[in-house]
């Protein structure tokens, strides 16, 4: 058993209370977040109980989360998105989630990942593999980029997002050259957890912060998969670029993305 398993019921109970929050509450006022990006009350109202229930709990783990910043120790920390995918959820489409990790030093080390509107929950300790709805789960077998189902990241927007966009579109020309599908859900802890789960070949994502990948990227470590950032290292918690995607594929994924990278560094 490992260190972390312990706290994997307490983490799935406070995913329970944001995720009945996202089912029976209404989102309230919305908040402009930078451009063309929203946040709403039910967001911060979440994050505001997550945060008190974890400290009450274990007042020696620290706190990050998406709106109201980091408070605690950060040598060890909960993580925590309270609503992964907002401007789904205020429009009532059902690729939402909540995403909370337990990050020890630079490493997630414990996820869970809700869909409330799916009813689905993911749940990795390290060391004890990933589970969806309390059955383990594994990544795919798929082995030909002709067949593989690839999510990509939503593309950016308020400053530089012209010049940052241009990865995106290189890397999304790219794939369609060779993958089967491409796919753009709106929500990167759902596309981990479905990588983890083997309904994805990869999960790709440009432009990230801790409380969108922490979580989901263990659960995917956990069910098999390769999580590299754009150099080809090993993931982390300080990384801004995710690549997430089923071992055999890995190779060719990464070498489609540096396909990407000099060709919108040439086009500039």
């Amino acid at each position: 058993m490992s260190d972390y398993r312990e706290y994997l019921s307490l983490a799935a109970e406070a995913t329970r209370r944001a995720a009945d929050a996202m089912r029976w509450q209404s989102p309230g006022a919305l908040a402009a977040k930078g451009d063309r990006d929203v946040v709403s009350e039910l967001d911060y109202a979440i994050e505001r109980d997550l945060r008190t229930f974890l400290r009450t709990e274990t007042p020696d783990i620290g706190f990050l989360g998406e709106e109201g910043g980091s408070s605690g120790s950060t040598s060890k920390r909960w993580v925590l998105d309270p609503i992964d995918g907002t401007s789904n959820y205020v429009r009532s489409l059902p690729l939402c989630a909540v995403s909370l990790a337990l990050v020890h030093g630079n490493e997630a080390v414990l996820g869970v990942i809700e869909l409330p509107f799916l009813s689905a929950t993911y749940t990795a300790a390290k060391g004890e593999g990933a589970h969806a709805n309390g059955q383990p789960i594994t990544v795919s077998s798929t082995i030909r980029m002709s067949q593989a189902l690839v999510a990509i990241g939503d593309y950016a927007v308020g400053l530089d997002a012209e010049a940052r966009n241009r990865l995106r579109l290189a890397l999304t020309g790219q794939l369609a050259a060779e993958v089967q599908r491409i796919r753009m859900t709106g929500s990167a802890a759902l596309d981990l957890a479905w990588l983890a789960e083997g309904r994805l070949d990869a999960a790709l994502t440009l432009s990230n912060h801790p409380w969108d990948m922490a979580a989901g990227v263990v659960i995917a470590r956990e069910a098999g998969a390769t999580v590299i950032d754009g150099n080809g290292a090993r993931h982390d918690i300080n990384s801004t670029t995710t690549l997430a995607v089923t071992p055999e594929l890995t190779g060719s994924i990464l070498a489609a993305y540096e396909k990407a990278v000099a060709f919108g560094t040439n086009t500039r």
